[in-house]
């Protein structure tokens, strides 16, 4: 998996290492975790040269950052895109014939948005990979404790979660603000048994019964 460090990223490994059915975990990163756990294997990588992957069965993506903390567009899009696709293409090539992906509500290769726009376009890059299964969860604003993982909290995400809450009652399921591990529940929940290609909305995640 790719985007440990992250409010879902770290939220999806700690399923996976509290899986009992998953063997061993290979998490990539810039930067080594704040976690240790038997399966857990870590590995510091460039993501624009990645070294040959260890045989994988499934592969999480959950790489992330916002222009503000890139500093560029061409930054945010190196992350957000390249990065993440690399990580497919290596996990693929490594035996991965699943794929669970950490989108965003919006996610649209035609938008005028330049954020949404890029998510859309990785969407439409992975859906083009031959795989067995790809989950696609577009989560509205995700609420969890950034500052605790050594994140900057984002003060728009922060506005937006506290109208949220306030206002919860009256927004419709998909826009609600949306507790990060709900987000890795369903991706944990629906990626081993993925058959073609699925999207999991806000307030699908939100309410998993339904």
């Amino acid at each position: 998996m790719a985007g440990a460090s992250g409010l879902v990223g770290r939220a999806i490994l700690q399923g996976l290492l509290a899986d009992d059915s998953v063997a061993a975990v290979h998490a990539l990163g810039r930067r080594p975790l704040d976690i240790q756990h038997p399966k857990l294997h870590f590995r510091s990588v460039d993501f624009a040269a990645l070294p040959a992957l260890p045989n994988v069965d499934e592969v999480y993506l959950a790489l992330g950052t916002t222009i503000k903390v890139a500093g560029s567009q061409g930054a945010f899009r190196a992350v957000d895109y390249d990065a993440n696709l690399a990580v497919a293409r290596a996990a693929q090539a490594e035996g991965a014939t699943r794929a669970g992906l950490v989108s965003a509500m919006g996610a649209d290769s035609g938008s005028r948005i330049f954020y949404n726009r890029v998510k859309g376009e990785l969407e439409e890059a992975l859906s083009h990979l031959p795989w067995r299964g790809l989950v696609i969860a577009r989560p509205s604003f995700l609420a969890g404790d950034r500052e605790a993982l050594g994140q900057p909290v984002r003060s728009g995400e922060k506005l937006a979660l506290k109208l949220s809450r306030v206002l919860r009652p009256l927004i419709p399921a998909d826009l609600r603000s949306i507790e990060a591990s709900r987000v890795a529940q369903a991706l944990l929940a629906a990626v081993p048994q993925a058959t073609g290609r699925q999207v999991l909305r806000s307030g699908q995640m939100q309410n998993p019964g339904r």
